[in-house]
């Protein structure tokens, strides 16, 4: 009934394991592999048809954590996963970047990856298990696929690498790196690391790729067992005359447009050069607008790439390893806890931070072993930045990731909750985008940290490096815009401190790259990141002193665990009693440990008070300002604190002897009074202290 194809092999001393031939039959190619406990199962599904109406691959990576994987139930009211998690998008994007370059040139029919999680063992993270096994579906599928590919996951702790750490050992890691690529070269690198050296990250990036090579090899041989034949593809054949055709229109008109520095009038300029191009495309080549269009963008990448390599200078006319002009600026917004504006060139990024109470921390609902997380990032791209008319929905992928690696890049230099108890969540708007926006948006979001008065560690800045590779010829481009990103060989961004790498993010578009170009590129991103922080530096280098008078103040106390209820109260009455009168935020953790939130501090520091006037244990000789809440014939009942109270006995509610209790005192008075004993029954009793006599005496 099912031919089963199954291998092992192992890596850093641990199994890792490929099967097909038994779930998902119908599916272009499907893999389940297995790692631990975990388990993940990877089907690729292709269209019949290409879509003769797009000019790219239409690839889409769906990644569904199933939470039974890790024997949980969802959250929410309907109990059922729902849209993916920030944690699935961001790793179908990490499947999405190594794999695209890899097939065919021209290849548009519709591919589908679907990664389910099946089992999660809270020990070994599903990322790289799926990545690696989406090549080895599609290596072996009846898709036309030019793999396999690798990838895995970095550690070091102690100065030892580790390949594919378990949870646990990425906590206690210095770098996480994943390193994905061919058995040539690498074409993807995701990393979070505490401040490590360009020279650690190299040789982090080197032992990845040897790792790389063996898993490549073991797909190899698994494929030759189990893979299907692929079905026919041929790459679009380039009309020679119709190109002619494009080029003698071009000529000398489109290499005059792109020198132009200002995004919006060299893209003005470019547009008028096509329209104009189609307009004027002779009868022969009337209806075949859309492959003019192709090989008119050819033609301008081309000429861009010409330029840097043999001229050594840029559409803005900027040297190789020149920097954008920056401006930055701090506390923009007033009543905000803290603002930042950094402007490079024309892309610029307004970042603006919250600080809440640890109960505001973000709820991780997942398979992994994060349950939450108390800083939080957020980035978005609307469509005026540049210029466009759009739909503003939810977040996109793209606004996810971005997010996630400013967020990764700054989370090294946040304090810790011991250190610093509250929440802390950025979010970076995009006002102008040409290029490396998302390490604008880590550039300010160090200048919001700093405005609140947050203490981070160092401050952190973000560039993103390009390269244009033709043969033996190079060029490795400091700060890129769009225009290089889109027609270069390259996406590289670094952040980090002046001390070392916090986040990195690498996308390569060729093969071949040695490391030659990049510990180049490394060290040509570390001198701009210097330079930017110097920039940012002239406008505040280091958190100011105080926190943002707009910012709640947080007083921490603990309690013993038994109090806790005492704090609380019947219904929560006597907590919300103190959040009414002291207009604070308070948070009680199961352990004890009470956060006080107040915007004034005097609020906050009235509500420790009284907490600590509810726990703390009622002794003889205390001295009480006891509020009077009940009359009797023979004395009257003083709440000391929240539900404890005591009696004072008519007999010491005053040094004369008196008739009766109303004499001297009425419900709702406040007196002093001392503590004489409390009985084995724990009852208090209560001698007043100073109480005035009647005004008729």
């Amino acid at each position: 009934m099912f031919n089963i194809h199954k291998k092992s092999f192992d890596l850093g001393g641990r199994e890792i394991s490929l099967e097909t031939g038994k779930l998902a039959r119908q599916a272009g190619g499907a893999i389940v592999i297995q790692l631990g406990e975990t388990i993940v199962l990877v089907t690729v599904v292709a269209s019949k048809e290409p879509r003769k109406d797009l000019n790219f691959l239409p690839l889409t990576i769906e990644v569904r954590e199933k939470m039974y994987s890790a024997g949980k139930i969802p959250g929410g009211f309907f109990k059922r996963e729902g849209r993916p998690s920030e944690r699935a998008i961001l790793t179908a994007r990490l499947i999405d970047r190594p794999l695209r370059p890899n097939f065919p040139k021209g290849f548009n029919h519709e591919v589908q990856v679907v990664v389910t999680t099946l089992s999660v063992d809270q020990v070994n993270p599903p990322d790289i298990l799926a990545l690696n096994a989406a090549s080895a579906a599609l290596s072996i599928s009846n898709i036309p696929f030019n793999g396999p590919i690798g990838a895995v996951r970095v550690g070091r702790i102690n100065n030892e690498w580790l390949i594919n750490p378990t949870f646990a050992e990425i906590e206690a890691s210095d770098i996480d790196l994943v390193v994905a690529g061919s058995k040539e070269a690498i074409s993807m690198v995701e990393a979070g690391a505490k401040e490590v050296s360009e020279s650690d990250m190299l040789a982090a990036m080197e032992v990845g790729h040897e790792a790389v090579k063996k898993i490549i090899e073991f797909q190899a041989q698994f494929a030759a067992e189990a893979a299907k034949e692929k079905f026919a593809f041929e790459e679009p054949v380039i009309d020679s005359e119709l190109e002619a055709e494009v080029r003698s229109f071009v000529a000398n008109r489109l290499d005059k447009s792109i020198r132009n520095s200002d995004k919006l009038e060299r893209e003005s300029a470019v547009n008028e050069i096509k329209t104009e191009l189609v307009e004027n495309l002779g009868e022969e080549y009337s209806e075949r607008d859309k492959e003019a269009k192709e090989l008119f963008k050819k033609i301008e990448k081309e000429l861009v790439r010409k330029m840097i390599i043999e001229e050594r200078v840029r559409v803005d006319g900027r040297k190789l390893d020149e920097i954008r002009p920056i401006a930055t600026e701090v506390r923009i917004l007033p009543r905000t806890h803290g603002s930042g504006l950094f402007t490079r060139g024309q892309t610029q990024a307004l970042s603006v931070l919250t600080l809440g109470t640890m109960r505001e921390s973000q709820t991780v609902d997942g398979i992994g072993v994060e349950e939450s997380k108390r800083y939080m990032h957020h980035y978005n791209f609307p469509p005026f930045s540049v210029g466009e008319v759009g739909r503003m929905l939810s977040p996109k992928r793209r606004e996810i990731g971005h997010g996630a690696l400013a967020e990764r890049a700054l989370l090294p230099v946040i304090p810790s909750e011991e250190k610093f108890p509250y929440a802390i969540r950025v979010v970076s708007e995009v006002m102008e985008s040409n290029g490396s926006s998302s390490q604008a948006s880590i550039c300010g979001s160090t200048l919001s940290l700093m405005d609140a008065g947050v203490p981070i560690s160092a401050p952190v800045a973000g560039i993103a490096m390009g390269l244009v590779k033709e043969d033996e010829n190079y060029a490795v481009l400091s700060d890129i815009q769009g225009i290089e990103d889109a027609l270069g060989d390259m996406d590289f961004k670094v952040a980090g401190t002046s001390k070392g790498i916090t986040a990195l993010q690498m996308d390569m578009k060729v093969t071949g790259v040695g490391w030659d170009i990049l510990k180049q590129a490394l060290e040509q991103a570390y001198e701009g990141r210097l330079f930017i922080l110097d920039k940012m530096a002239e406008t505040i280098s280091e958190p100011r002193p105080e926190l943002s008078p707009n910012a709640p103040r947080i007083i921490i106390i603990k309690i013993p665990t038994d109090k806790i209820r005492e704090v609380i109260g019947s219904g929560g009455k006597i907590i919300q009693g103190i959040i009414a009168e002291t207009g604070s935020k308070i948070d009680i953790e199961d352990d004890g440990t009470i956060y006080i939130a107040s915007v004034d501090g005097a609020g906050g520091e009235t509500a420790k008070k009284i907490i600590e006037g509810i726990v703390k244990e009622i002794e003889p000789g205390d001295i009480y300002n006891g509020k009077v809440i009940k009359i009797m014939p023979f004395g009257a009942f003083v709440q000391l604190k929240p539900g404890r109270d005591g009696l004072v006995h008519i007999s010491k509610l005053a040094k004369r002897r008196i008739e009766k209790v109303e004499d001297v005192v009425s419900e709702g008075d406040i007196i002093p009074v001392r503590v004489i004993e409390i009985d084995k029954q724990n009852r208090v009793r209560l001698t007043a202290v100073d109480v005035k006599p009647p005004e008729n005496e």
